[in-house]
């Protein structure tokens, strides 16, 4: 079965990279992705695969049955969407518009889901039980995956299977990571009302800004003493606002931030925790203060079974020398953690960097680029797994 995927997989080559320039060439935002799900929708319907549009407002899903007597469905998660960013690549098939993006390599994503549509679109004779595809819109803004799942796209899903690529790894390998994957990313509000009064006077006042940036010191510092050093936890601010006038004392600050976390236990009473240093400062100084702690993606945390089942497909496809086990997880976010909530299933990093560059520019840069090679390799590994699974 893995020869004839990659036999399949080899034909397939050219029409998979025309494919992912062609998305390449047209991003679309986050829940705007129109034009790239009509496309996909119609690459699954040429090879027979039943296709469904306007799944989580923007998304598609495919539906290929197997031929053998396994009930279980197994779904393969791809996202689609781009970023506001202004490529500066400068390849032949670069962005056609302004200022978006595939900077994350979702267009390499929709382009292996399709991949492996096809090749197992042309095996479902072998297949033993049911395969649901899902091409997820909004991934960059954490929304998409809820949008599906409330459309009912985990119904009856017994496992899922997702890939996201990474520039640190050289095209020809994946790397797969048991447990933790990516953080938690909770959103944070902190209001501090103060007392304006005049610049010159600051003691008639109660200084926003100044309890503000206290705040903040407080709170990066309590991190390192209070918070359990193998269980981490980075909070930024990335934006404050507040004032008005450089000679008058503000009286009221917001500041907006994300909370990152691992370990389910430590978000749970980081709310609190929060909370409870804003407060001791704002009383020292005689501030008010408003914390608003937005319950954003939990981790992605893989399921060992599934884990172990695309490294044993990858390790027999490529090699074991390909197939890396990642020591780290990852403090970025991802959505594809929603799904988990509703079936066992893991996430493997696709390796798109690289051999012969000096430098592989980090997703989310202008710059961003992937080494194409990689897509067969995406396929094949997605195929050959999900055939496995069924087998288990």
């Amino acid at each position: 079965m893995l020869t004839r995927i990659k036999d399949i997989a080899t034909q397939l080559a050219p029409r998979l990279i025309e494919i992912r320039r062609h998305i390449h060439s047209h991003p679309e935002l986050s829940g705007q992705e129109y034009q790239t799900s009509a496309f996909v929708a119609g690459v699954l319907s040429s090879y027979g695969i039943h296709a469904e549009e306007g799944v989580g407002k923007t998304g598609v899903i495919g539906e290929l049955k197997g031929n053998g007597k396994d009930s279980r469905t197994l779904a393969i998660r791809t996202d689609m969407d781009a970023l506001p960013i202004t490529e500066c690549t400068k390849l032949e098939f670069t962005s056609r518009h302004t200022g978006i993006m595939h900077a994350c390599g979702h267009d390499v994503h929709t382009t292996v889901g399709l991949g492996t549509a096809m090749i197992l679109s042309q095996l479902a004779e072998e297949l033993a039980g049911k395969v649901r595809f899902l091409f997820q819109p909004a991934e960059e803004i954490a929304q998409g995956a809820h949008w599906m799942v409330e459309d009912g796209v985990m119904d009856n899903v017994d496992g899922v299977l997702g890939v996201h690529v990474f520039p640190s790894i050289p095209a020809g390998s994946i790397g797969v990571r048991f447990g933790a994957l990516t953080a938690a990313a909770d959103d944070l509000e902190i209001i501090i009302v103060g007392e304006s009064g005049h610049g010159a006077r600051p003691h008639e006042a109660i200084d926003a800004i100044w309890i503000a940036s206290q705040v903040i010191t407080n709170l990066q510092q309590a991190i390192s003493r209070t918070q359990n050093p193998l269980r981490p936890v980075v909070l930024s601010i990335g934006k404050i606002e507040g004032g008005r006038v450089p000679n008058v004392i503000a009286d009221r600050v917001q500041l907006l931030g994300t909370v990152r976390s691992l370990h389910p236990e430590t978000r749970t009473q980081l709310p609190n925790w929060i909370e409870q240093i804003v407060a001791n400062v704002c009383n020292s100084y005689g501030a008010k203060y408003q914390v608003n702690y937005g319950q954003g993606v939990p981790s992605v945390q893989n399921d060992y079974a599934m884990t172990q089942i695309i490294k044993s497909a990858a390790e027999e496809a490529w090699g074991n020398d390909s197939v890396l086990v990642l020591p780290e997880p990852s403090l970025g976010a991802e959505d594809f953690s929603m799904y988990l909530e509703h079936a066992p299933g893991s996430m493997f990093r696709l390796g798109v960097g690289f051999t012969d560059r000096m430098t592989n520019y980090p997703l989310h840069h202008p710059l961003f680029d992937v080494d194409e090679s990689a897509i067969i390799t995406g396929v094949v590994t997605l195929a050959y797994t999900a055939y496995k699974y069924f087998c288990h």
